[in-house]
């Protein structure tokens, strides 16, 4: 049986000021897709062959959203295995094949992270058969993707001997120089590294146990402790916080003398920046890949994409231009990789706009922020049918809730009311409260917020149906 194993963490930072820690590239439905990366890597699972429901591997914080992104898909019997911590793809994979193991000692598991698009899904579902055979003999397979340009942003593969329907690995290869990486294109022998893997469970611990073996012993010690429930699988911080980061590349395949390579030729691009989406989108006669409500004059080879605004642009080339509700990006397209340094300067600023967007998703809907001012500010909330907010008070402030859509299970202390479009009610300061929507409708709430601290920590949580009140 083959288990496909997503690793839809990271933060995806050099496609900012889209993706963001809180709402990541892999989740967010990009114009030019239908669905989410995320989604769209677990539909190309379709069809294949003696294949299990998937094992996603992601961040806590992201729990909700890959829930409700699995529910839309009616992919609900996978399990998702929640990370305390990121500790890159070597720990990742060791947790997701001792869950394989216990479950299956003959597990196969296919290795994908969540944030590539695959245009070709015949060719990618042909490569995946064709690993099958080499993952069976106790080859580590990875998928080469067949270079189409001399590219300095990806790693290269060199393939050796050939072996049944692929090759033996003869190197792995840092990002090159582009005089480098025009000859490996010239030579024929060399492939992108695409991050995409096959092999046996057992295998790959055994590799791990063999290489890295310090991974090893602090992914059994974590695994011993793991927290199952009926919705999740959570690795313990204090275990995992213990191991120390790590590629599956540099832990265990360039030291393995098992690694296989099957090439890849699908279509295949990673999306790491701005400049990867300008590759892949379709383009108007002068080379521009648009999208929102775009105005250009003189422009060429630039890609644009307005958010919650008009955008204007006149007399540039080779250009990306970005708008969202809060922040605008404009960057030469050679130079969008270094909008990761951008990001990095945010943080260091302690600024917000490296975590979250304006509008700000919740296991229970939604809330976005339309005005915030010294002492106030006012969010607009979406509660989904047969959910509801935690039962909580603050320390510092008061809200002034109305309906605007819908109807509200309104609870304050002691006293419950029902809410209907154009009513309204006062929190005080300091009591306890609940916002409910046990109805069939979504319901649509303007809440104005009163206090000297203004803050999302300011929560204190009794009752919570998504297990987070020891998050506060």
């Amino acid at each position: 049986m083959l288990l496909p194993v997503v690793i839809a963490g990271g933060i995806g930072s050099r496609l900012w000021p889209v993706s963001r820690a809180l709402l990541p590239k892999q989740f967010i439905h990009l114009p030019q897709y239908q669905g989410s990366l995320f989604q769209n890597t677990l539909r190309r699972l379709d069809g294949i062959a003696d294949i299990s429901e998937p094992l996603i591997v992601c961040n806590a914080d992201h729990r909700f959203l890959v829930a409700e992104q699995l529910r839309k898909l009616e992919k609900t019997e996978g399990k998702i295995l929640l990370e305390p911590v990121g500790r890159n793809t070597a720990p990742a994979v060791a947790m997701a094949a001792l869950y394989a193991v216990r479950q299956n000692p003959e597990a196969v598991l296919l290795i994908l992270p969540s944030d590539h698009v695959v245009k070709d899904i015949a060719n990618f579902q042909e490569a995946v058969a064709s690993a099958s055979s080499l993952s069976r003999d106790d080859y580590l397979v990875t998928f080469g993707i067949v270079p189409g340009a001399p590219e300095t942003g990806y790693g290269y593969i060199e393939k050796g001997a050939e072996i049944d329907k692929g090759y033996e690995v003869s190197r792995f290869v840092e990002k090159p120089d582009k005089t480098t990486a025009e000859s490996y294109l010239a030579s024929g022998n060399f492939y992108w590294n695409s991050g995409m893997f096959m092999f046996s469970a057992q295998h790959y611990l055994t590799e791990l146990k063999a290489h890295a073996a310090d991974i090893h012993a602090a992914c059994e010690a974590a695994f011993a402790h793991l927290d199952e429930d009926d919705d999740f699988l959570r690795i313990p911080e204090n275990e995992f916080n213990q191991c120390r980061s790590d590629s599956i590349d540099y832990a265990v395949m360039e030291k393995t003398s098992r690694a296989a390579m099957i090439p890849l030729d699908a279509g295949w691009s990673d999306l790491g920046a701005w400049d990867a989406l300008w590759d892949t989108d379709e383009k108007d006669t002068a080379g521009n890949a648009i999208s929102g409500d775009v105005l250009t004059e003189q422009v060429s080879n630039s890609y644009i994409q307005a958010h919650s605004r008009l955008v204007a642009a006149v007399g540039i080339e080779d250009a990306v231009i970005i708008e969202t509700p809060d922040a605008v990006l404009v960057s030469s397209r050679d130079k969008s990789q270094a909008v990761k340094q951008i990001v990095e300067q945010i943080e260091a600023s302690k600024r917000e706009e490296s975590t979250s967007h304006t509008k700000v998703f919740r296991p229970w809907g939604s809330y976005e922020s339309l005005v915030n001012r010294d002492g106030y500010q006012v969010k607009h909330l979406i509660v989904n049918p047969g959910e509801s907010l935690s039962l909580q008070m603050h320390h510092h402030r008061a809200e002034h809730w109305t309906v605007i859509k819908g109807k509200a299970v309104v609870t304050c202390d002691d006293n419950e009311l029902i809410l209907g479009a154009n009513e309204s009610t006062f929190i005080p300061l300091g009591s306890k409260h609940r916002l409910a929507n046990p109805f069939k409708e979504v319901v649509e709430i303007i809440e104005v917020q009163v206090g000297e601290y203004l803050g999302e920590d300011d929560i204190v949580r009794f009752e919570d149906k998504y297990g987070r009140i020891e998050e506060t």
